[in-house]
């Protein structure tokens, strides 16, 4: 009854935030149309988020053990679903994963499929287990499993190692995409925009734990839902007259391959693809005839200096000479690295526009089974290292029984739907809009929120067009996007009001926040419950052990933070790098511990460590950002998905060496039956 009265009370207190949120949407956009400036209404998004999530963190502060680690196990399953689901949708999900699908068709459906496909392995091998097992993190889990007869702090630190190294590279992906955001909707500098959205996170975070949490995220995904379907079902009606962009995509898709078609062979896309590919052929001689080219350009770019200083040319022609001549390689090393980076982008360029419905497309069959290869693997990757995340799983010790945990995997599953189903849609109505609107147009045409996102970030930016024709018109090879600017700039591709461009902010930034609140919990809980309760003082009282959690808490958060302004790399390669590692370290020793009772200490230790160290040595030895290169691939497998090779290596070592130790006690496999036992 309880239970029940609960559901209804936070049922109607969710109602009416909605509500609320929609009158503040409403406001806004009369004061839009009074004049109210741009910049105001991305301040007024902002503050109005943050103080939102701020209030939610101070109302439900607490210092209870249980209260702070699993939301005291009290949380209905539909509404953890929707936590879940906030916690699993992140920056990537909800900026990149539209822009990926945009760029690469066919391919980007590996992150649909792998994510969504990875919350079945959840739900049938690992959620409702830890959940009968009742305790805090999934550490303490490996470590109670492992242990035989109180021997399992080995295991225990070594899974604390990997949630802290799979969490903290996935946090400093969500804090670079709120620095991201803030910065691109408020006008402050990157780095403040970091510090801003991490006030949000700590605020809410260091209260109140998981409680503080679990209730803010149902509200992020309140408006993470509503932010990406309103721009998608306005297109969905603009092109093709149906409100349900999940239906109405599939008649806008015959319609872009003709467009794709026609631009294929269009003279002037031909010309200025040939023009890319003269510019690549021009890299490809200057590496080829190092040292020498690296010498004679950097004489070059000084004599161009000295000739417009001699001339006694404008300031403006000078300081841009100058800068040339600062940009050029320092040595023929940075020369060599430069030009390559240089010939690959125009060659790249140069290619006539994918098939976006095409699976694997490839000049030759080879090509086509790599593609074909690296999909299936970058799917493998992703599903499971879904089903070893620490901040995913650790939700599952957040419902009052093992049946609502099923349940909760359930709600899971269709709220992320919700989103994932629209984003395959989002990136077709969004590509066609392109295509068919843009590509031929004027360039004394060109739309205002071009120059917009042109000059958000000038020394990377998110969108350039140049007409290298010199016709006056946008041919496709003429622009160039960056897939992270897609779902932020729809609204205004779609001709919405600049009120749902600060509201699909307002999404990504939920987006980014929820999740980042979640890893940062996995991180702080693993070492103060796992590593300093648990191993350094077992006598701590649960004051002492909350308040060691929250500044652990703080520590992480400023160390993500820094990390996070130093742009270490894209979005969507720091999430699949934290996807792989997860598996790789954590999945055979969670499958394997339900499912295999031979598995043993020695065994899991064995297996984690080899795991993980296949994972990184690939991603080191094949990942050019890390030092490697694209030679040294297995069977041409990308970095991104090492995963494929690490979860193999850690579950055969595991199985191996657990048949050449020990077999666990029989308390050890009490514990197994325990867990597997019905309600």
């Amino acid at each position: 009854m309880n239970g029940a009265r609960r559901f209804r009370r936070l049922s109607r207190y969710y109602l009416y935030f909605t509500a609320c949120f929609a009158v503040f949407l409403i406001a806004l956009t009369m004061l839009e149309k009074e004049g109210m400036p741009r910049i105001w209404i991305g301040y007024l998004f902002m503050l109005a988020t943050i103080v939102l999530y701020a209030g939610i963190g101070v109302f439900s502060r607490t210092s209870n053990v249980t209260e702070y680690y699993v939301a005291g196990r009290r949380v209905p399953a539909l509404f953890n679903g929707m936590a879940t689901a906030a916690d699993w949708i992140s920056a990537a999900s909800f900026i990149s994963l539209a822009g990926g699908l945009y760029l690469h068709g066919f391919d980007g459906l590996a992150y649909i499929m792998g994510w969504t496909g990875g919350y079945c392995l959840v739900a049938l091998l690992i959620a409702p287990y830890l959940r009968k097992f009742a305790q805090y993190t999934i550490p303490d889990f490996l470590a109670a499993r492992y242990g035989g007869g109180g021997g399992g702090n080995a295991v225990r630190l070594m899974a604390v190692g990997a949630t802290i190294i799979v969490s903290f590279t996935y946090v400093v992906a969500q804090i670079y995409a709120v620095g991201l955001i803030a910065s691109r909707f408020t006008g402050v500098d990157f780095s403040v925009g970091i510090f801003l959205g991490l006030a949000s996170i700590l605020v809410c975070s260091f209260l109140g734990g998981m409680r503080a949490i679990t209730w803010t995220q149902v509200a992020q995904y309140i408006i993470i839902l509503v932010a990406f379907l309103i721009p998608t079902m306005w297109l969905s009606v603009k092109h093709a007259d149906n409100p349900l962009p999940q239906v109405a995509y599939g008649a806008v898709l015959p319609k872009l391959a003709a467009r794709e078609a026609q631009l294929a062979f269009d003279p002037k896309e031909l010309e200025v693809r040939a023009i890319f590919r003269e510019r690549a052929e021009f890299y490809a001689a200057r590496i080829k005839a190092l040292p020498a080219s690296w010498e004679q350009g950097k004489l070059d770019a000084q004599r161009r200096l000295d000739a417009v200083r001699l001339r006694k040319g404008s300031l403006i022609d000078i300081r841009a000479t100058e800068r040339e001549l600062m940009a050029y390689p320092k040595t023929a090393d940075e020369a060599v690295r430069l030009w390559a980076e240089m010939q690959a982008a125009n060659q790249a360029r140069a290619q006539a526009p994918e098939p976006h419905m095409t699976p694997f497309p490839g000049e030759d069959a080879e090509q086509s089974d790599s593609r074909r290869n690296n999909f299936l693997a970058l799917v493998f990757c992703l599903m499971l290292g879904t089903a070893a995340l620490p901040h995913i799983l650790m939700r599952s010790y957040t419902t009052p029984s093992v049946r609502e945990t099923r349940v909760s995997v359930f709600w899971t599953l269709f709220f992320i739907l919700l989103v994932y189903l629209t984003i395959p849609a989002l990136a077709v109505l969004v590509k066609y809009d392109i295509y068919s609107h843009l590509v031929g147009s004027n360039f004394s045409d060109l739309p205002t929120w071009i120059s917009y996102w042109a000059n958000v970030d000038k020394l990377n930016p998110l969108i350039a067009i140049a007409d290298i024709n010199r016709d006056g018109i946008v041919q496709l090879a003429e622009i160039a996007i960056d897939g992270d600017v897609l779902v932020l700039a729809t609204p205004e591709i779609g001709g919405l009001p600049y009120v749902i461009s600060g509201l699909v902010a307002a999404g990504g930034l939920a987006a980014a926040l929820s999740t980042a609140d979640g890893l940062l919990l996995a991180i702080s809980n693993a070492l103060s419950h796992d590593v300093y309760y648990k191993v350094v003082d077992p006598a701590a009282s649960t004051q002492k052990r909350v308040t060691i959690s929250k500044l652990l808490l703080l520590a992480v958060a400023f160390i993500a933070a820094y990390a996070a302004s130093q742009k270490p790399a894209d979005i969507l390669s720091l999430v699949g790098a934290a996807f792989s590692l997860a598996g790789s370290a954590l999945f055979p020793a969670l499958a394997l511990g339900v499912f295999w009772k031979r598995a043993n200490r020695a065994g899991a230790l064995a297996g984690m460590a080899s795991g993980f160290a296949v994972c990184v040595y690939y991603m080191l030895h094949t990942n050019p950002i890390l030092g490697g290169a694209a030679a040294g691939q297995w069977f041409h497998i990308a970095p991104i998905s090492a995963g494929v090779f690490g979860v193999p290596a850690g579950m055969a070592v595991l199985v191996v060496v657990s048949l050449l130790t020990r077999a666990p006690d029989p308390l050890n496999t009490s514990f197994i039956d325990h867990i597997r036992a019905p309600e």
